[in-house]
This record gives C-alpha cells, sequence and structure tokens, in this order.
C-alpha cells in the first residue's frame, strides 16, 4: 500500500500539466482518477495504486483531449475580451452634426471656389488637373484651395 498519498497526487499532478493540463484541469483529472481508483479497489485488488492512479489520469486526459477536438476548442467567456468596434450612438450623433455644419460651412463657400477645393479633396484631382480644367493658373488653385482650408478650418473649430 501507497502511504504518502500527497507525494503521489503532486506526481500526478505534475505530469498531468507536463502535458499541457492546466492547475485546474489537473486537479480535476487527479479527482476523477481517484475515484475510479475507489470504485475498482472495491471490487478487485490493485497491486500497485500509484501506477493505477497514474494511468487513468493520463487516460483521462487523453480522452478530454480528443473530446476536445471532436467537438471544438471551449473558451471560458472570463478569458476572452469582446471589442466593440461599432462607434457609440454619440459618437454616431456627433460627426452627423460635423457632416451637417459642413455642409453649412461648404454652402457659404463661392461657387468656383467650392468646385476647386472638392475637385481636390474629394475627386483627388490634382492642382494641375483642376487648373487645365477650370482654364486658370496653378497658382490661382492653390489660393482657391488655401481659402477654403482656412474658411472651413474657422468654421468648424470647437466641432
Amino acid at each position: 500500500m501507497v502511504k504518502n498519498w500527497q507525494g503521489v497526487i503532486s506526481r500526478v499532478r505534475s505530469a498531468l500539466m507536463r502535458r499541457g493540463r492546466t492547475e485546474q484541469d489537473a486537479d480535476d483529472l487527479v479527482q476523477e482518477a481517484w475515484v475510479r481508483l475507489e470504485c475498482y479497489r472495491r471490487e478487485q485488488a490493485v497491486d500497485e495504486p500509484e501506477a493505477f492512479l497514474m494511468r487513468v489520469a493520463l487516460n483521462l486526459s487523453i480522452d478530454a483531449h480528443r473530446s476536445r477536438l471532436a467537438r471544438g476548442e471551449e473558451v471560458a467567456l472570463d478569458d476572452v475580451v469582446l471589442v466593440d468596434r461599432t462607434p457609440s450612438a454619440e459618437a454616431v450623433l456627433l460627426s452627423r452634426e460635423r457632416v451637417a455644419r459642413l455642409g453649412v460651412c461648404l454652402g457659404r463657400l463661392n461657387d468656383k471656389t467650392r468646385v476647386i477645393f472638392l475637385a481636390n479633396r474629394v475627386d483627388g484631382m490634382s492642382y494641375q488637373q483642376i487648373a487645365t480644367q477650370h482654364g486658370v493658373s496653378v497658382s490661382a488653385v492653390e489660393k482657391h484651395i488655401a481659402k477654403a482650408t482656412l474658411l472651413l478650418t474657422a468654421w468648424m473649430e470647437g466641432w
């Protein structure tokens, strides 16, 4: 008969943890193996209870691993950090207010400045392309865009 069960249990736990089990899983497997050992001992003699306990615990570990593979990995919700990347209702409302304010600000620009500014910023046209399209110099395009940028920045300040 094995005299030092604490040492045996410790060795079985260590063997399970070396095979990738967590402390909690190892404890659960050792407990289940102990129950099986005691149930088996009621009906038959066990010559090597330490070896029996180790073999049962390792077999239970293998069975648990196969079961996880078959049904997929389980994840405890406490271990998962869920990130909601959607903006909050407040952020959506503020964004809509900013867009509305920007629309009002763009409406305050004179037509030529607004068209040149939007051609560059929205349509992605170069200064040279805009100058050619509108029959003005590149310098004039630069001035229209600078004027629009300054006015829009001032009107949107604080928004």
